[in-house]
């Protein structure tokens, strides 16, 4: 038996896909939709959680830190983009994010997982929506 609890949280930000051949390679945004599935093989025995895998409350909170830290930016990677450009977005008042990774929606997803697993967080899946009917998923095998 497994218990399970699922939460999103959503978050609008730019990016592109440097060094891609295709549409992907210009900026544009998302409306990003953030999935995280939680499991455990027991709930807690004691206490104001008692009969819960974790409050509904301490999941969302998390979830959502991790989409506001990412809202309203240009997310790009590291190496994508001239130290000029750089300079000239920040002059500018842009808000940028570089990540250590292409900013593909496979990757947030397996960013996203690692990032609530190191707060302890008991992780199932992480699903990311790029759009209402494009995802990708992240879990770990067993």
């Amino acid at each position: 038996m497994m218990y399970s609890l699922k939460t999103t949280a959503a978050f609008d930000s730019a990016h592109f896909l440097g060094g891609y051949d295709g549409k992907c390679a210009n900026i544009h945004g998302h409306r990003w939709v953030i999935e995280v599935k939680i499991s455990s093989e027991s709930l807690q025995n004691s206490g104001a959680k008692r009969g819960m895998i974790l409050d509904f409350g301490d999941l969302k909170k998390e979830v959502r830190a991790l989409a506001e830290h990412f809202d309203h930016a240009l997310i790009y990677e590291n190496g994508s983009l001239k130290a000029k450009t750089i300079e000239a977005l920040k002059e500018e008042g842009f808000r940028l994010i570089a990540v250590p990774f292409r900013p593909t929606a496979e990757h947030f997803a397996k960013h996203f997982f690692d990032i609530l697993r190191e707060k302890a967080l008991p992780m199932q899946s992480v699903t990311v929506y790029e759009t209402p009917e494009n995802c990708a998923c992240y879990e770990e095998g067993k």
